[in-house]
């Protein structure tokens, strides 16, 4: 299945020659580069990072159903692990995009890691609206992501894109889950949800048409496990 069959889904993003590149795709040294991530990352940490699109949820009506308190502590679960989800993905993206030396395999990354902001923001708004939180755990989930990220750009450019379209793929089973479990009458998560799915299949259908290759079954299995760790514990802390 393609993001062509799917509604809603982004499409493979076709980068632009070397001549057209934006002004991030140009190299920096690597102390300006570890600043700025520095910088990148206390506004991803704190919230205050700007995102683009509008909340695909809309704006709170007064008559959106009510919740039960137990379904808003399940939706805020949820919503929570979509939120670390999301702030490792910011890591994961541009600590790979920082070591990558080819242009247009960085600009695939940096691509993603933007409009990954706005899941970022998204989920935020949400879990204000359920008077919930993010993970306390945030910091170190970003750290680890970042030094993740560091780590897979030096396998090379198949197994780098390989990496992020295995992550999608991941994430995608996780958002799948998310919709079957979220309260019937959450939609506005659920609309969150479902255009962050969306995304997250134009995302690995992008990696792959770049070139990315499946990673071997023990990275795989490895993924998923550290996965299964973080997602148990983002949805109480």
């Amino acid at each position: 299945m393609t993001a062509d069959t799917i509604p809603g889904a982004t499409a493979p993003t076709l980068l632009p020659s070397p001549a057209a590149r934006p002004a991030w795709s140009r190299r920096r040294s690597t102390a300006d580069q570890l600043l700025a991530e520095v910088g990148r990352a206390l506004q991803v940490l704190d919230g205050t990072i700007p995102h683009a699109r509008p909340n695909p949820a809309g704006a709170p009506a007064a008559d959106d159903p009510v919740l039960s308190a137990a379904e808003a502590r399940h939706a805020a679960g949820l919503m929570r692990v979509n939120h670390v989800g999301e702030i490792c993905a910011q890591a994961l993206y541009r600590a790979q995009a920082m070591l990558c030396h080819d242009a247009r395999v960085r600009g695939v990354l940096l691509e993603a890691a933007e409009e990954e902001v706005d899941h970022l923001a998204w989920c935020r708004e949400r879990l204000d609206e359920l008077d919930s939180r993010p993970s306390v755990f945030n910091p170190l989930w970003y750290l680890g992501s970042f030094g993740l990220g560091l780590l897979a750009s030096r396998a090379g450019i198949p197994y780098n894109l390989g990496f992020m379209a295995e992550t999608e793929r991941q994430v995608e089973e996780h958002l799948d889950g998310h919709l079957a479990s979220l309260p019937k009458d959450d939609a506005r998560s659920r609309r969150i949800v479902t255009q962050m799915r969306n995304d997250e299949i134009g995302h690995r259908n992008t990696a792959e048409h770049h070139g990315g290759v499946p990673l071997p079954a023990p990275v795989r299995g490895a993924m998923r496990l550290m996965s299964r760790v973080m997602t148990t514990t983002a949805y109480r802390l």
